[in-house]
């Protein structure tokens, strides 16, 4: 197999070349782009799936109608991504959850101007009455979004904040005429990205132009 590690840095892209890099499994972090079809799993090279939602085909599966029903006390808004000392001082309660990877601060994922550059930006803030108790960074293209990051408070884990704020996400990108959602890289193997996997119509990337459906390995 050869083994595909590229990257670049964009301090500014149109919507229409958004899709285009996204459709080749390109992801980015502020305006650093970058793809790779392995990385270290479990001490052992592993191969890297990217993921997107084929949104024409895409329903809630029951599990996913169960988490939004956990959290339909909260509220919710899409807005222009913007960072203050509530989002600060929640990305690090919820950076302390992690024993690896610990990323330094919330600009690791997102740009000193993240609504507009290295491209438009949407956060899916979460509230419990006046609290904000989660958040998600959006990229929008043309045809397609991006899920960049999530961040929720430790106390709410219980009802699957981060995949509540994947599938408020998805139902945006619906509404807005999308036709692909991208949720980010896994594994083919098992590992702790397999939430990523149990969404509907899902399509994976095969590194060679192609987009898939999921099940193809699935059913293997």
């Amino acid at each position: 197999m050869e083994i595909i590690e590229e990257s670049f840095y964009l301090e500014k892209l149109e919507p229409e070349k958004l899709d285009a890099y996204l459709s080749e499994g390109y992801r980015h972090f502020g305006s650093l782009f970058f793809r790779y079809n392995v990385n270290f799993l479990n001490d052992k090279l592993a191969l890297i799936l990217p993921l997107r939602v084929n949104l024409s085909t895409y329903k809630h599966k029951k599990k996913h109608r169960r988490i939004l029903n956990k959290n339909k006390t909260l509220q919710h808004i899409f807005r222009p991504v913007f960072i203050d000392k509530e989002k600060e001082e929640l990305f690090y309660l919820h950076r302390a959850r992690f024993k690896d990877n610990i990323p330094d601060s919330i600009y690791s994922f997102i740009s000193d101007t993240p609504s507009s550059l290295p491209c438009e930006s949407l956060e899916c803030a979460v509230y419990d009455k006046d609290k904000l108790v989660a958040y998600s960074f959006l990229d929008i293209g043309s045809t397609s979004t991006s899920s960049v990051y999530a961040v929720f408070h430790p106390d709410y884990a219980k009802t699957s904040p981060g995949i509540f704020t994947m599938l408020l996400e998805i139902e945006y990108s619906i509404q807005q005429g999308k036709s692909y959602y991208y949720p980010g890289y896994c594994f083919f193997e098992s590992s702790f990205y397999d939430y990523k996997k149990q969404f509907e119509a899902l399509e994976f990337y095969d590194w060679n132009h192609n987009w898939l459906p999921l099940g193809v390995i699935n059913n293997k």
